[in-house]
């Protein structure tokens, strides 16, 4: 499986906690955040391949956070997350620039393959630009 540095942004603490632990536990280099704001602060200081984004966040909703995220830090590739109610947000942050969107509960199996393919089409585009 290809090295890549990946945050996951949810205000759901123990979700964001166990996802965290089991990508870590797969050799994933994982960091976890609670929220759209801290997202963009830890951005500022370390570089990230990919970003779990949660779409159900208070104060910064991720469809916010993905926006602001695409405009500092276009080359990011972002996974949203979303629940059931919420598949229209996954489609809208898709059109704002989005690599995917993942259903929740998800898999960890499906979101490792989508972290993979998203952090190839990355990789793609970073040889284009050179």
């Amino acid at each position: 499986m290809p090295s890549f540095k990946v945050l996951v942004v949810d205000d759901e603490f123990d979700f964001l906690e166990t996802i965290v632990k089991r990508l870590q536990k797969r050799k994933i280099d994982a960091t976890g955040v609670g929220s759209g704001l801290e997202a963009l602060k830890i951005l500022e200081e370390t570089s990230f391949d990919i970003l779990i984004l949660d779409v159900k966040m208070p104060k910064m909703d991720g469809i916010e956070t993905l926006k602001e995220i695409k405009r500092r830090w276009p080359a990011v590739e972002v996974i949203m997350l979303t629940g059931h109610a919420s598949v229209e947000s996954g489609m809208q942050g898709m059109q704002l620039g989005a690599f995917d969107y993942v259903m929740k509960p998800a898999k960890l199996d499906d979101l490792i393959e989508k972290m993979v393919q998203a952090y190839e089409r990355k990789l793609l585009r970073d040889k284009q630009i050179r």
